[in-house]
């Protein structure tokens, strides 16, 4: 598995870089994943082939960003780690260029060719390559599929344990540099990261 951080350059840990020249959260999933362990009782969850799985899109997603995907973590039992199998079409991406604050992500390519674009520039996957993207600025990334065939890929995440007290919700924060955006959750908001107020604003 290979990591990208700010000191750990691709270069150095990725053997990519010399072949060619890196979502469900909230109550419900703790409580749905607690519900599937118990019922599978022995320990383990029933097994799920990544290439079968059956994925669904949103038609609310804008072009360009219309992927199908599938997650699956809750369903297999799992409460600190959330999956989710991606399929994209041609031109389609995955999310907007991003890194997480408070949890690490994995990808691992399952058929086609993907593009990762990273702090570093892009880079081309093939399958059965794995990316480690660490937490904060060094482990910014995107995946695109600028191929002619579909390409299917498995994220992986670590699930943060911090909550607010009284709440099931972990406490999650993305940042979204080429919009300047910040999403946090909770609230599950997504705000300008210039729009920013004194810290006695409202209050007096």
């Amino acid at each position: 598995m290979y990591e990208i951080d700010t000191e750990d350059r691709w270069a150095d840990l990725c053997p990519l870089r010399r072949r060619y020249g890196g979502r469900a959260t909230g109550g419900g999933w703790l409580t749905f994943a607690r519900a599937v362990a118990a019922k599978v009782g022995r320990g383990l969850s029933e097994p799920l082939n990544l290439y079968k799985v059956a994925v669904e899109g949103d038609r609310a997603d804008p072009p360009g960003y219309r992927v199908r995907s599938a997650p699956f973590g809750p369903s297999i039992g799992a409460e600190r780690l959330g999956g989710t199998v991606y399929e994209l079409d041609p031109g389609e991406s995955v999310c907007p260029y991003h890194y997480e604050g408070h949890r690490k992500e994995w990808l691992l390519v399952l058929t086609g060719t993907p593009t990762l674009r990273d702090p570093e520039g892009e880079h081309e996957l093939a399958p059965g390559d794995p990316v480690c993207f660490l937490k904060g600025p060094g482990g910014a990334h995107k995946v695109t599929n600028r191929s002619d065939t579909v390409v299917r890929i498995l994220m992986l995440s670590t699930i943060p344990e911090t909550r607010i007290a009284g709440s099931n919700d972990p406490i999650s924060i993305c940042v979204y540099p080429d919009s300047d955006k910040v999403g946090v959750w909770p609230p599950g908001k997504r705000l300008r990261l210039t729009d920013t107020v004194d810290y006695w604003d409202g209050e007096i």
